[in-house]
């Protein structure tokens, strides 16, 4: 903004965010204040009543953009819709029953079923934890895997491996709030191809999901505390849930009356839009065109409502099934918004700016990867969710990054911190969806899937820590 000069005051919708996160544990109205506070800050700058409002200041030019637009045809039109007509047709939970039936055979075997599943439901959230949960369950129950055992295999292959495999709504997102932070990151394409060329620098994200996947075959090699106390309890011919414990049970079968009567679900209903959409995300990547996310949601979808139709679904259904689906994302949608408005605010008062004139001379550069890892692990756990914590955190890591080290290795390196931090408190935050919903839909009480997750999950995220300290080393320093 021309002649504005930032200074402390243009931390202060951070702070005010951040705060209430953590006081109110809820990321809706701790990002609207931060929001409002935007305004009085720029108010106090400029003297002009317009900037008071933030709706009009703020928050339509941020959700009229082309970024946003993206991001609500992907996330709450795309994936919703294609979730609510594969929930008519029972695709997912044929596909998942199918996978269940054919690869369990033991105690061993259906765990790594659990973990496959969470790799194919790769969306992150909702969509992972509860088919994946939900269908498992019955089977490891049959070879006498405790609750807490299941319900981390399946929360620590949702947010975790949605940064890995992210042919999902999380790059879209993402990019949409980094564009012009950095010379690098010039358009939101930019933003994407940065996201992809980050994964191999995300530790967390990696050695989470290689941990649950050594978990689920017996090969992990630090085992302790209560989930090793738990594993013990199972093999002596205990129960599958601790003493005293408050299992969060639900009644799973409330996901078959969304199933169409007299459509028989096939696994063709489930691979085909799953093959378009990782076909059309995967194939120009690896040719060097750039990912095409829009593109792959939308026949994703098409594709899906039309074998329901020529299945034989009644039109009603089918477009009934789009807008179920689409009506479960709204408050995804109110977050996505108020997220993209709060990362407009720190632009426009330029918060990453000052934060580079005080923090950069003074910062070791080895450390930063460090310390935004363990910032967006504390973020991301005190308010649940991933995404609010990027909106608060990318537009100002980047380009702190980009003052220590104008070096495309270490913006990637610092990336990937920011990426798998945030996964690590969204995984591990007892008020988070994937923790809670993990909880629900395998039978855990929710405070045992919280403290025999959190230490085996601390362990590799120190291990990522350590990993970006030493990428730093050796491909930057």
């Amino acid at each position: 903004m021309e002649g504005y000069d930032p200074s402390w005051l243009s931390l202060l919708p951070a702070l005010v965010t951040i705060t209430l996160a953590f006081v109110t544990r809820q990321v809706v109205p701790a990002l609207f204040f931060g929001i409002v506070t935007g305004s009085v800050v720029l108010y106090a700058s400029t003297a002009n009543l317009d900037d008071l409002n933030f709706v009009s200041r703020f928050l339509i030019p941020s959700i009229g953009t082309t970024g946003y637009a993206k991001i609500l045809l992907i996330y709450l039109w795309c994936l919703g819709g294609l979730i609510g007509v594969w929930d008519r047709m029972g695709a997912t939970q044929h596909f998942a029953q199918w996978a269940g039936n054919r690869f369990a055979r033991d105690r061993s075997s259906s765990l790594l079923t659990a973990w496959l599943l969470g790799v194919v439901f790769h969306q992150g959230g909702t969509v992972s934890t509860v088919l994946t949960g939900s269908t498992v369950k019955p089977i490891t129950d049959r070879y006498r895997v405790s609750h807490e055992e299941l319900s981390y295999v399946v929360d620590s292959t949702s947010s975790p491996i949605a940064t890995i495999l992210p042919f999902n709504a999380w790059p879209a997102y993402v990019a949409g709030l980094v564009v012009g932070v950095v010379p690098l990151i010039g358009s939101e394409a930019d933003g994407v191809a940065l996201f992809f060329a980050s994964i191999p620098f995300n530790f967390y994200g990696l050695i989470a999901v290689a941990s649950t996947f050594l978990f689920s075959i017996g090969k992990l090699p630090f085992m302790f505390g209560r989930m090793k106390a738990a594993q013990e309890r199972v093999h002596a011919g205990g129960p599958l849930d601790a003493p005293d414990s408050q299992p969060m049970l639900v009644d799973t079968s409330e996901l078959d009356t969304l199933h169409v009567e007299g459509y028989s679900p096939a696994l063709s209903d489930f691979l085909i839009p799953l093959g378009v959409l990782l076909g059309i995300n995967i194939i120009p990547v690896a040719l060097g065109w750039g990912g095409r996310v829009s593109e792959a949601f939308v026949l994703a979808l098409l594709t899906a409502m039309g074998i329901a139709a020529f299945r034989g679904m009644a039109l009603k259904e089918v477009v009934g099934g789009f807008v179920d689906g689409c009506s479960r994302m709204t408050i995804g949608a109110i977050v996505l918004g108020l997220a993209v408005t709060i990362g407009a605010v720190a632009k426009e008062l330029q918060t990453a700016d000052y934060i580079v004139s005080v923090v950069a001379g003074g910062l070791p550069m080895l450390l930063l990867p460090a310390l935004l890892t363990l910032l967006c692990m504390g973020i991301a756990f005190a308010t649940g969710t991933s995404w609010g914590t990027y909106a608060v955190v990318m537009p100002i890591a980047l380009p702190l990054a980009w003052s220590l080290a104008p070096d495309p290795t270490f913006l990637k390196i610092c990336f990937g911190a920011v990426i798998g931090g945030a996964a690590f408190g969204d995984q591990c935050s007892p008020i988070s969806d994937t923790t809670i919903l993990s909880s629900m839909f395998t039978g855990c009480d929710l405070m045992d899937h919280v403290r025999t997750q959190l230490p085996l999950a601390l362990v590799s995220a120190t291990l990522g820590v350590a990993a970006s300290t030493l990428a730093v080393v050796l491909f930057v320093a």
